[in-house]
């Protein structure tokens, strides 16, 4: 298994990537709020994505968009709500923004929720990748440690913001 991950390192690496980058998308367009247009550069990012993974010969990657839409389109508009109920606070800097905007339970349930909903859309697309036969162990191993990952980050985040 340790080859196998090793192996998987720069697919990973590229995957944050492109996660990054419609997170950004997703908190620069939140005054506008366009959810569709939101969606459509999703799948560009994706596209870019798929182009690159192309030149490895480990996976094979077909996004099956019909899985992954619905989840992906809940995770964007608690995304957008949450960004714009950020950017409006008046106080400037993360968490005086977050503490205006958001109770402490309040934000760790909308945290822990957006994070859910991220590793939710990951194993969704995880069913579009084609692995080695070698690799093909690993997809339930990375949905439990997202699902774990997301409940502890969620929390740790809470308790940075919050402390």
């Amino acid at each position: 298994m340790r080859v196998a991950a090793s192996a998987l390192e720069p697919i990973l690496a590229l995957n944050v990537e492109k996660e990054v980058r419609k997170d950004a998308l997703a908190i620069r367009s939140s005054s506008k709020g366009d959810l569709p247009q939101l969606l459509r550069q999703a799948r560009q990012i994706d596209e870019e994505f798929v182009a690159r993974l192309e030149r490895l010969p480990l996976v094979r990657l077909e996004i099956r968009y019909e899985k992954i839409e619905p989840i992906r389109r809940r995770r964007m508009e608690r995304l957008l709500e949450a960004a714009a109920r950020i950017l409006q606070a008046p106080w400037h800097g993360l968490r005086p923004a977050v503490r205006a905007s958001y109770g402490e339970a309040q934000f760790a349930i909308m945290l822990r929720e957006h994070l859910q909903l991220y590793a939710a859309e990951v194993d969704a697309l995880n069913a579009s990748v084609r692995f080695a036969l070698l690799m093909a162990p690993l997809r339930e191993r990375v949905r439990r440690n997202m699902e774990e990952q997301a409940n502890a980050l969620a929390h740790d985040v809470t308790r940075l913001l919050y402390d």
